[in-house]
């Protein structure tokens, strides 16, 4: 494999890294750190460049994050999602282009009812206490959101064989 590829492959692993790193720390903290939206925004044109693909093809990747962002954007000012989801949300969206956005949207969207249910039906059965970690209290807290990150992290995971940059490096 070309050193070309490698590094595309090498920028390819570190996103899905950094998704899995968002859903972990949303877990956690029920925060997601700005840099790991910017690292993966970031990292999507040079993996797309050296994997091959033309300057339309990235622009309308790019494209794609943009206008997910402001749909998101407008999500979180009626207050339906958090300000680090939608980020991450944009990020992926550039990866997925087009191409890979309807299976990434389906499976989060699945994955985030699933989520939900699981976290209602746990938040009944279950209430915070002094003896329980911080982060499960955070998670049972009827107050608290859904860490969506999770269901982002599926969302990848599933649309990974529709990814322009992954079928191209498979190419």
């Amino acid at each position: 494999m070309p050193t070309e590829m490698l590094i595309a492959a090498a920028c390819f692993a570190a996103f899905v890294a950094l998704v899995l790193f968002a859903a972990l720390s949303d877990i956690a903290t029920m925060t997601i750190p700005n840099w790991v939206s910017i690292a993966a925004a970031l990292l999507f044109p040079l993996a797309a460049w050296l994997a091959g693909l033309s300057a339309l093809q990235i622009g309308l990747h790019l494209a794609v994050g943009l206008v997910m962002f402001f749909v998101g954007f407008g999500l979180f000012s009626l207050g339906i999602v958090g300000g680090g989801d939608v980020k991450v949300i944009a990020a992926v969206s550039i990866w997925t282009g087009v191409a890979a956005l309807s299976s990434f949207g389906f499976a989060m969207t699945l994955a985030g009812g699933v989520l939900a249910l699981v976290l209602l039906l746990v938040r009944r059965a279950a209430k915070p206490s002094e003896t329980t970690p911080a982060f499960l209290n955070r998670l049972l807290n009827p107050q608290k959101g859904i860490p969506y990150a999770v269901a982002i992290a599926v969302g990848v995971v599933a649309s990974l064989p529709h990814q322009p940059v992954l079928r191209a490096l498979l190419a």
